[in-house]
C-alpha cells in the first residue's frame, strides 16, 4: 500500500482534566476527573489526515505496556495504519498532562520522556524506506531530531526521500527537549536541506533561521535553505504562506478558544489533505487555518480533528475569504 500521508515522530497519551460546567478553566492541582487521548504531534497529524479520508500511517514507538496497547487501538480506531508502530521493552509509553486556562494559557507537562522516550528510539535500519519514498506526503518533525537514534533515522528517511513529492518539516520547537535554541538550529537546517515545505509558528521559525519576522523567516527558508513553500503561523495575526506564486496572507478566524494545543496538528493534517488535492498553497492554508480554529474550540487533540465536511461548513458559516 502506498500511503497518502506518512509521518514520523512523537506519540504518547494525553491526559486532560475535565472542566466542570460553568468553570472557565482548571489546573491539575484542582482537577478531580481526567480523560485520556492519543497524542503526539506527528501522530495527531496522521489522525487529522485520516479524518479527511486520507490513507495515513505513522512511524513511531511506544512502550510494551497497556498505554502502548491503547495507542494501537486508538490509531486503528481513527483509521491510521499502525504497522510502523513498534514497542520498546524497557521504556514506558510517555504521558503528557496539560492544564486548561482559556483562551491562551495551556501549560503542558511531559512524563516518561527523560532521559529518553520510545519514539526517540526509532533506528534508521528499521525504516521501510520504500514506504517513505512512495508516500504522497512525508511529514517529519523537529522533535524527532532532538536525540539519537531518532535524529539519524529522521535524517536518513529525509535523505532517502530526496525531496520527492511533498516532503514537510514541521518546525515543532519544544525547548524542553533541547539544550538550547542555538544547539537545535544546525540540526534543523540539516533537515531543511531535504524538504520541500516547512511549517511552523514565529517562535519555531526563529529556531530554524534565527528571526521571528515572518516575512524574513519565509525568505530565509526559501532562499537560504531551498524550501519551495514556507508557512509561518502568526497566531492572532493569521498565517503567511510563501511559494513561487508569491505571498499569501490568510486572516485569523476568531473563535472562543477552549484548548489551543491541537490546533497546529489539525492545521497540518488539513494542509496535507488540500495539497494532495492539488490546491494552491493559499487555498490549502485557508482550509488548514479553519481546521485549526475548529480544534481550538474543542478539548482534545486527536479526538477533536474535524472532517472535510465540517471544515467546509465552518468556512461557509464564518464567511472567510
Amino acid at each position: 500500500m502506498n500511503f497518502e500521508v506518512l509521518t514520523i515522530g512523537r506519540v504518547g497519551v494525553d491526559i486532560y482534566p475535565e472542566i466542570p460546567p460553568g468553570q472557565a478553566g482548571v489546573g491539575l492541582d484542582d482537577a478531580t476527573t481526567f480523560t485520556k487521548y492519543l497524542g503526539g504531534s506527528a501522530t495527531n497529524v496522521a489522525v487529522a489526515a485520516a479524518r479527511h479520508g486520507r490513507r495515513s500511517a505513522v512511524i513511531t514507538r511506544t512502550g510494551a505496556d497497556p498505554l502502548g496497547r491503547f495507542v494501537h487501538k486508538a490509531l486503528t480506531g481513527y483509521g491510521v495504519d499502525d504497522r510502523f508502530v513498534t514497542a520498546v521493552d524497557d521504556l514506558a509509553t510517555p504521558v503528557t498532562l496539560c492544564e486548561i486556562f482559556p483562551p491562551d494559557d495551556f501549560p503542558i507537562y511531559f512524563y516518561g520522556r527523560t532521559p529518553t522516550a520510545p519514539d526517540l528510539q526509532v533506528h534508521a535500519d528499521e525504516l521501510d524506506l520504500d514506504a517513505v519514498r512512495e508516500a504522497g506526503i512525508f511529514w517529519a518533525t523537529v522533535t524527532g531530531l532532538c536525540q539519537e537514534p531518532s535524529r539519524s533515522a529522521t535524517l536518513a528517511a529525509l535523505e532517502a526521500r530526496g525531496r520527492r513529492g511533498i516532503t514537510v518539516l514541521d518546525l515543532d520547537w519544544r525547548p524542553m527537549f533541547w539544550e538550547s535554541r542555538e544547539a537545535a538550529r544546525p540540526v534543523v537546517q540539516e533537515a531543511l536541506r531535504h524538504v520541500t515545505h516547512a511549517v511552523g509558528n514565529v517562535d519555531e521559525a526563529e529556531t530554524a533561521v534565527g528571526t521571528r519576522d515572518p516575512h524574513a523567516a519565509a525568505k530565509a527558508l526559501r532562499e537560504e535553505h531551498g524550501v519551495a513553500a514556507a508557512v509561518v503561523k502568526q497566531g492572532p495575526k493569521g498565517v503567511l504562506a510563501v511559494d513561487d506564486t508569491g505571498e499569501h496572507e490568510v486572516a485569523p478566524i476568531l473563535v472562543d478558544v477552549l484548548n489551543g494545543l491541537g490546533a497546529g496538528d489539525a492545521f497540518g493534517g488539513a494542509l496535507c489533505h488540500q495539497l494532495l488535492d492539488g490546491r494552491s498553497l493559499g487555498e490549502a492554508v485557508r482550509f488548514a487555518n479553519a481546521a485549526g480554529a475548529i480544534v481550538a474550540t474543542r478539548l482534545a487533540c486527536s479526538d477533536a480533528m474535524p472532517t472535510t465536511a465540517e471544515v467546509a461548513a465552518f468556512l461557509e458559516a464564518a464567511d472567510v475569504r
